[in-house]
């Protein structure tokens, strides 16, 4: 599990509503996501995401300046409640090719459905050189946060927690995203 938590990071960053760009807030509380995958070579994942308006927005910002580092597209199209995030990327001498479809809200329920090709980069064992993944990430506001948990806190199954501003000092999440003011943030 230790080895897996950088690309955990990845994946909840790159899944997460927030982290295209111009898309709306959360509702502050307690969101549950469960992460279902053809090809990361892990079973479903189910997290917990405490947030607040700040952390909410931090995980965006995170997100979009790893987006704008490293992706040479991103389209982003709103029709009704749909909106669909299309975007080329260089990840690791890798280009992904993804298009991420959401639909639902912000405040009760929302699912993501990723699809995503791979193509040239360093072979990854179990995985196919070139090849194309299939993510769902479904979204349930649970309420409010429970006791013990700060805003950011990311509870993994078998209650391994992370924070959302421990992130940006993983190795491989390159640091603070362009134009973001100051130091490391502040813990509460």
């Amino acid at each position: 599990m230790r080895r897996h938590l950088p690309l955990i990071a990845f994946c909840v960053i790159s899944v997460s509503p927030a982290a295209a760009l111009d898309l709306p807030a959360r509702k502050v509380g307690l969101w549950e996501l469960k992460m279902t995958s053809d090809t990361l070579g892990m079973p479903p994942m189910t997290m917990q995401q405490c947030i607040d308006a700040a952390t909410d927005k931090m995980m965006n910002s995170i997100g979009g300046g790893m987006r704008q580092e490293l992706c040479s597209k991103q389209d982003v199209r709103k029709t009704g409640s749909t909106i669909t995030v299309d975007s080329v990327c260089q990840v690791g001498g890798m280009t992904i090719t993804s298009q991420a479809v959401i639909t639902g809200d912000f405040n009760s329920a929302y699912t993501m459905k990723l699809s995503s090709k791979r193509s040239g980069g360093p072979s990854i064992p179990g995985m196919p050189a070139d090849e194309t993944s299939n993510t769902t990430l479904e979204a349930k506001w649970q309420g409010a946060c429970k006791d013990g948990q700060q805003p950011g806190d990311i509870i993994m199954a078998g209650g391994r927690k992370m924070n959302v501003r421990d992130f940006q000092n993983m190795p491989g999440m390159g640091g603070r995203p362009p134009g973001a003011a100051g130091g490391p943030p502040q813990k509460n």
